[in-house]
């Protein structure tokens, strides 16, 4: 009886070693991404396609949860003080992740540097510069400069709020234009500023080729020019900005991931490589085509850290030298 006990004995570590190792293997329950806007934008756009792979990677779904507002900080908040166990990630873009922590760091209570690691880069987006078709008759961006010199402080423009990229690259681009346009930021993004075209309450925005492609479609929105490094084949009569006269304006939209910073490096790599193989997928790359986005994950974590940081550094710079106005 004493040998059994024993026995019984020494099997624990095997046994409860064995159910340990099942419970830590990850994921083992749903994953939450955070996406801090409304649905139907790139980011949210970004979040679905690669969450839905993802889950065919590792076998738990990826559940979005929509949480606009406040430039971003609600969601990236929310995801940073939630347990870094992978189970809540984060899908921002140059907008929320690289402007908002730079021109709102004191609206934060998280301190973004230290408390958000960088996952991985994900895609690349394309944007337009778009007009309305309602009630504004401008079919280039040489008619657009002579609208809005004509008329000081008529000719309106969109963003997805104030400091957001679409902001900075409007304001940019009137004071090239050498025009005095007015800014109405929407803080609901893509889906907000569509509507605001569509509807006349703006004339002209920075826009991304997925969101505003159905749009375009029907004749509600005109492209005028593109921000991208070649024209986009799909829209072969649509100049780049610089070939309009513009060169070095205009940003390229990236959409990344994030993960509270305290999150452990072997779970960090399982997300990391179910983007990767996730990237490799044809049905992924086809629905990006579709879009007309580059997929474009990091090479590695290091990698992703290396560039975000470097990002960061580039909107210091930036945000130093283009003064806008922070009170709309």
């Amino acid at each position: 009886m004493k040998r059994l006990m024993l026995v019984w004995l020494s099997a624990l570590p095997l046994v409860f070693g064995g159910v340990a190792a099942a419970q830590d293997k990850y994921p083992s329950k749903p994953v939450k991404i955070v996406v801090p806007y409304a649905p139907g934008g790139a980011t949210d756009i970004t979040a679905r396609i690669f969450g839905e792979h993802m889950k065919n990677s590792l076998g738990q779904p990826f559940v979005v949860e929509n949480k606009p507002g406040a430039f971003g900080i609600l969601g990236i908040e929310e995801m940073a003080r939630a347990k870094p166990d992978g189970y809540t990630l984060f899908i921002g873009n140059v907008s929320t992740n690289a402007i908002t922590p730079i021109l709102f760091q004191k609206k934060f209570n998280i301190n973004f540097e230290r408390d958000v690691v960088s996952v991985t880069r994900m895609a690349i987006y394309p944007s337009f510069i778009i007009t309305t078709t309602t009630g504004f008759d401008v079919k280039n961006v040489k008619e657009l400069q002579e609208q809005a010199k004509k008329n000081p402080g008529k000719v309106r423009y969109t963003s997805a709020g104030v400091g957001s990229f679409p902001h900075f690259d409007m304001e940019v681009f009137s004071r090239r234009m050498g025009t005095d346009m007015v800014h109405i930021p929407n803080k609901t993004g893509a889906a907000g500023m569509i509507n605001d075209l569509v509807v006349g309450d703006a004339q002209v925005a920075v826009l991304n080729s997925a969101s505003s492609a159905a749009m375009i479609k029907a004749g509600k929105l005109r492209p005028i020019a593109v921000i991208a490094e070649q024209r986009l084949k799909e829209y072969p009569d649509v100049p780049t900005l610089a070939e309009a006269g513009f060169p070095n304006v205009g940003t390229l939209h990236w959409q990344s991931m994030f993960a509270p910073a305290q999150t452990p490096k072997p779970v960090l790599e399982t997300i990391f490589k179910a983007v990767q193989d996730a990237a490799k997928v044809p049905a992924l790359q086809e629905a990006f085509a579709k879009q007309l986005v580059s997929v474009r994950p990091s090479d590695s974590l290091a990698d992703a850290a290396s560039w975000h940081k470097n990002e960061l550094n580039t909107w210091r710079k930036t945000t130093s030298e283009v003064k806008i106005d922070l009170t709309d």
